[in-house]
């Protein structure tokens, strides 16, 4: 019997905020940030974005799995809008 390797699919989860055309943010997790942006952009995403978009990616994390990326979520949403301009600081691409 030959040997077999098994390789799982791991799916990323991203955690990101994304500033609003009103200057607002929005945060959210997604396995496809490409895919969001666009949806966020087109009017067919979260009900949120929909009234304050158009959007653009400012803050991103990369989880490897839903767990962990939702409590961040959770976190951040709680977070002042001071705080969040501080995290959103702390990358610059």
């Amino acid at each position: 019997m030959k040997n077999s390797v098994v390789v799982q699919d791991i799916s990323v989860w991203w955690l990101y905020i994304v500033r609003c055309a009103n200057n607002s943010f929005y945060t959210g997790i997604t396995t496809n940030i490409c895919h969001r942006l666009l949806l966020h952009n087109s009017g067919k995403g979260a009900r949120y974005t929909r009234m304050h978009g158009p959007v653009e990616i400012v803050y991103f994390e990369i989880f490897f799995n839903r767990s962990a990326a939702s409590k961040r979520e959770s976190f951040i949403k709680a977070q002042s809008r001071a705080a969040k301009l501080q995290l959103v600081a702390q990358l610059s691409y």
